[in-house]
């Protein structure tokens, strides 16, 4: 898999290189492709498809994704993150990356299925703790600020719904993050944060970010996501906050929050330190929100606040 790049090599050229015959080659790259990893072949050789988010192909800035790997069919890249990180011989670093090209057990929040297809990004990032609960539940935030700077660099309208989704303009979903934790008292040993985005399609119902940036490549817009999350997940909290609250499209909306003890409407207020959302219900009590699903309600405003990110946030 390493030798592959988004140039044609020659089953010849590759066999040296692998010490085995153009026939063997050809028998490996066919089992790639029943993985699921887009392999082309021309008259020119063996190629991965044009921006496929292979380590190789990524052009990283920073630490996060030095170690990373790049699977065709897993059941789950979280999975395969928790197991990369329990290897006995080789445990994968903090920052470490896992991207696949399908998920048949992808999970989304509150148990849903999480949906891939081809022309979606789909990566985990392994972070080591110990991570005191207080940073864990700003971390989907510090992800999603992330998220909507790196799109907002590709000059794509962008606005976060609290806690983890990621919308286009015209509300459809663009991209979901979720956030595991291995609790140990009152920290985790480690966190698994998992991220989806449609780059060149999308379920029905969601959007992609080609549809307003065409031409956008999974491997670039990998690579733009993991320098913005070395940067935001080592933001001081209240800069996160802050940044998180200029980016949003929920603060002062209307809002139904579905709950694990239930549902509550009203106004979204502000977030708490902890990045809790609190909720102002139509009796005027101010309910905390540490967790939920929220749904905005009526028509979103036709231009979202946009985050521009410096060159200085991506080093």
């Amino acid at each position: 898999m390493p030798l592959l790049t988004d140039r044609p090599q020659t089953g010849d050229a590759l066999g040296a290189r692998l010490g085995v015959n153009r026939v063997t080659v050809n028998t490996l790259a066919r089992r790639l492709a029943e993985e699921g990893v887009p392999v082309t072949v021309s008259r020119g050789g063996y190629a991965l498809a044009a921006g496929t988010p292979a380590p190789q192909l990524v052009p990283l800035t920073g630490a996060f994704g030095q170690a990373m790997r790049y699977l065709g069919t897993v059941g789950s890249t979280q999975d395969e993150a928790r197991a990369w990180a329990d290897d006995p011989d080789r445990p994968a670093p903090h920052g470490a990356v896992v991207v696949a090209e399908r998920q048949t057990a992808g999970r989304g929040r509150r148990g849903r299925t999480w949906d891939t297809t081809h022309g979606t990004l789909v990566f985990s990032v392994l972070l080591h703790g110990p991570l005191p609960l207080p940073d864990l539940g700003r971390m989907p935030l510090a992800a999603g600020v992330a998220l909507q700077a790196a799109c907002a660099g590709l000059d794509v309208g962008s606005g976060l719904k609290w806690p983890n989704d990621l919308l286009a303009p015209d509300s459809r979903k663009l991209a979901g993050i979720l956030l595991e934790a291995d609790l140990r008292g009152e920290e985790a040993r480690r966190a698994v944060l998992g991220i989806g985005v449609n780059v060149s399609a999308a379920p029905p119902g969601a959007a992609h970010l080609g549809e307003f940036a065409p031409g956008l490549t999974r491997a670039d817009l990998l690579a733009r996501i993991l320098a913005e999350l070395e940067h935001w997940l080592a933001a001081p909290p209240d800069a996160v906050l802050e940044a998180w609250r200029a980016a949003n499209i929920t603060l002062g909306r209307e809002v139904r929050v579905t709950t694990a003890g239930g549902e509550l409407s009203g106004m979204a207020l502000d977030l708490d330190p902890q990045g809790s959302l609190l909720v102002r219900t139509s009796a005027g009590t101010t309910v905390t929100v540490h967790a939920g699903d929220v749904q905005l309600v009526g028509t979103l405003a036709p231009s979202l606040p946009i985050r521009e990110s410096t060159p200085q946030e991506n080093l």
